[in-house]
């Protein structure tokens, strides 16, 4: 009897061995060569696709004869500045590229300070005007000042921001084409050369984050002119599209899951111009480049990360199955951009990779073996690390010795990704002073119809119930199915 309750659970297992999966296959040379190529393609082949239509990209020329000039630019400014002073400098490289008006929008408690430095600024016969916001919230802000624009052209752009002086002339020539509805220009991040190296480092990864939006953007547009999102530090808009009733309406109701979302203000109006089937161009060349800056600390820079890997998320989300235009309007930004959101964890498939060449050439010769694996290895960290970054080493080669960081943080950025994704409620800005006095208006939850609404029955139909006679429950089972206008769907 002993031996019979011994011997059990060895028959139990036994007898379980039919209905268990077999891993057999991970012997199988075949799987790890379908694997790797599978892989391989779905993350190289863009890369190789986006070289070829970066190293090609094209800017609009400018017209001999232009439609427009700068007296017909709005530039909106939006501010949650603590020092108003600080940015005097970045203001004025504005104005010194002769717009027709400059708007600087705020917080209703910082109204003052920014008026004062208003008044500084080398304005000429620029019409400067300070307008408030009862919040601090970049859409309202915007809004703030939309209905006081006259000109055709609105360019929205940053508070930290320094323009070339031919920016607005660049940033108007793609809107000859009168389908044109919004226009950016390339970036670079002020690098800050005489600091410690720890600081040097994080300013480095954002110059580097910057090259690289600049290689993606420019490849894209090439392809298909699309992007998942026109940058806000600069862009310009037709007006009459900022104007548009619906838009305005969208822009201030934009839903997200169960809450009204106000924030990613940028990629919201980048969609709504996919929806409208207006056209997008980015202005590459250095006569319109813009500088900005980035955080220079371990902190804040994540916490920025963090915040863009949640905008990511949450528009192409919306993008690809919510709205679904670019499946048809942006197929190749569709691969490349959106659906990457969703499968590039390098952390994850670089050592796959290379576990599936090593596993996949298991019958090869070991001389031969090795050299396809030292292959994949010096391509990945030799050209794929490399290759989107070769505007920044061309301009200072001594960058070269941050190589490395860049790719250690790539790792570790998807990590982020995955926190950012866990946490996509989450609207706090984090890195700026300030930044988050009113988070609570970027993502607020909307209120839910209530199924039934008690009241008297009525004398005249005593099964329905006042409000139901009135028409209401029938808007709320609407609702119920589904079919209401603002749930989200």
């Amino acid at each position: 009897m002993k031996s019979c309750f011994c011997d059990l659970p060895m028959r139990l297992c036994g007898a379980l061995v039919p209905f268990l999966p077999s891993f057999g296959f991970l012997n199988s040379t075949t799987f790890w060569a379908y694997l790797f190529w599978i892989l391989w393609l779905h993350r190289y082949v863009r890369l190789l696709v986006h070289c070829v239509s970066h190293w090609t990209y094209k800017s609009k020329p400018l017209p001999a004869n232009p439609k427009y000039t700068s007296q017909d630019v709005t530039v909106v400014v939006p501010t949650i500045h603590d020092n108003p002073e600080e940015l005097k400098s970045s203001l004025n490289s504005l104005l010194a590229c002769n717009p027709a008006c400059l708007y600087l929008v705020t917080p209703c408690y910082k109204l003052e300070p920014l008026q004062k430095a208003a008044k500084q600024l080398k304005s000429s016969n620029i019409h400067v005007q300070v307008l408030s916001s009862t919040i601090a919230n970049k859409r309202q802000q915007v809004c703030e000042a939309i209905p006081l624009i006259k000109t055709p052209i609105t360019v929205l752009a940053d508070d930290d921001v320094t323009w070339p002086s031919k920016m607005l002339t660049y940033l108007l020539a793609p809107f000859e084409d009168d389908k044109m509805g919004g226009v950016g220009s390339c970036q670079r991040v002020k690098r800050v050369w005489d600091a410690p190296w720890s600081t040097r480092i994080w300013n480095w990864l954002g110059a580097a984050y910057i090259e690289r939006r600049n290689f993606e953007i420019t490849a894209t547009h090439n392809i298909d002119g699309g992007t998942s999102c026109m940058s806000g530090r600069t862009v310009a808009y037709r007006t009459e599209i900022l104007r548009s009733h619906d838009f305005i309406h969208e822009f201030q109701n934009e839903k997200w899951g169960e809450g009204n979302l106000n924030t990613d203000d940028d990629n919201f109006i980048t969609r709504w111009l996919v929806k409208n089937r207006w056209k997008t161009w980015i202005q590459y060349a250095p006569e319109c480049e813009l500088e900005t800056t980035l955080e220079n600390c371990m902190v804040l820079f994540v916490l920025q990360c963090i915040r863009w890997a949640r905008s990511n998320w949450r528009s192409n989300w919306t993008s690809l199955f919510i709205e679904g235009y670019v499946w048809k309007q942006q197929m190749w930004c569709t691969y490349a951009l959106h659906i990457a959101t969703f499968t590039s964890l390098a952390f994850l498939v670089d050592p796959l990779l290379l576990l599936s060449c090593w596993r996949a050439t298991a019958d090869w010769d070991m001389a031969q073996r090795e050299r396809a694996f030292w292959a994949q290895f010096i391509f990945m960290f030799g050209f794929t690390k490399v290759v989107k970054l070769v505007g920044l080493f061309k301009r200072n080669p001594s960058d070269i010795v941050f190589l490395p960081v860049s790719i250690i943080f790539g790792y570790f950025h998807g990590l982020i990704k995955i926190y950012a994704l866990l946490t996509l409620r989450t609207t706090t800005w984090g890195s700026r002073p300030d930044g988050d006095t009113n988070n609570d208006s970027r993502f607020q939850k909307r209120p839910k119809l209530a199924e039934y609404v008690e009241s008297p029955k009525s004398k005249e139909h005593p099964d329905l119930t006042a409000s139901s006679a009135s028409g209401i429950s029938d808007a709320s089972n609407v609702h119920q199915k589904g079919w209401w206008p603002y749930d989200g769907k």
